[in-house]
């Protein structure tokens, strides 16, 4: 089973939903920073690249590849399929297997490393969806695959009809969301080995000093915290994703090497029990029973 790569003590992925097409020069020194800093797993999806733009995200990162291929060495790519505009949803067989076809030639690859289904569709029977991925394994075409935004009945049901293991569930998790600690979704992935991938574990911004007001107490606790142990808020959030057993990937989406920085500093960073509890707490409004 593919596991989310870890480099060392790293254990963060880098994402490009916010880059455009157009945006080859800044994502290629981006990219360039993120892997000397021992980031190898890297995140995209077919819907990536803005307004217009299907497809963009993916189409960047293989002219990145044309342009700079011993960027990718040792990297891992993951994908995303599924979300299609106007239905919004669709797993369908014929549908998924040309999406999976259209990602590989957009960046320029003969296989996917993880090969993501992006949102559950309802209307996609688990039997049909899981042929089609264990298609796409045998074809050489993925090596593995995964969910995104699952419930917890989504994934086991999906299980159960697959040969090829659930290499890995994304989902949304950080310091304003923890909703994955009581929906079953993070002890799932412990109890069968599933790796967690954390989008928006920086909650999107909202955890910044501009951010929404009712996250005001999750950001003092994150900056106390900080305060104590000599790092910003930033990456206290950061290590709190990390700190759950489910040995939890947080996906970084900045676009500034400072910011990256400032990021990858959670590393250094051992949240103790009361600490990680508090911002739990914070979170939601309440202490622990």
């Amino acid at each position: 089973m593919l596991a989310l790569s870890v480099t060392g003590k790293q254990r963060f992925a880098y994402g490009f939903w916010r880059y455009r097409e157009g945006d080859l020069d800044a994502a290629t020194e981006m990219l360039s920073l993120v892997r000397k800093s021992g980031i190898d797993h890297l995140d995209t999806a077919d819907i990536y690249g803005g307004p217009g733009g299907f497809g963009g995200s993916e189409r960047l990162l293989g002219a990145i590849r044309a342009r700079a291929p011993e960027l990718f060495k040792g990297a891992v790519i993951a994908t995303k399929a599924g979300i299609e505009p106007g239905s919004p949803y669709n797993s369908a067989a014929a549908y998924l297997s040309a999406a999976c076809d259209a990602s590989l030639s957009r960046l320029k690859v003969e296989r996917i490393d993880l090969f993501y289904i992006h949102r559950p569709d309802f209307l996609t029977h688990p039997a049909e969806l899981a042929e089609t991925l264990d298609g796409l394994v045998s074809s050489g075409k993925v090596d593995a695959v995964g969910v995104s935004n699952f419930t917890t009945a989504q994934v086991a049901a999906l299980a159960h009809h697959m040969k090829a293991p659930i290499a890995a569930h994304q989902l949304e998790f950080s310091a304003a969301h923890v909703a994955p600690l009581y929906d079953g979704t993070l002890d799932q992935a412990t109890e069968h080995g599933i790796a967690i991938a954390a989008w928006s574990p920086l909650a999107g911004g909202r955890l910044g000093d501009d951010g929404a007001p009712e996250f005001a107490k999750v950001r003092e606790t994150l900056r106390q915290i900080g305060k104590r142990n000599g790092v910003s808020p930033t990456a206290v959030a950061l290590a709190f994703v990390q700190r759950h057993p489910a040995l939890v990937t947080p996906i970084l989406g900045t676009t500034t090497p400072d910011r990256l920085r400032d990021c990858l500093a959670a590393d250094a960073l051992s949240l103790s029990r009361a600490d990680w509890y508090a911002i739990v707490e914070a979170c939601l409004g309440q202490k622990m029973p």
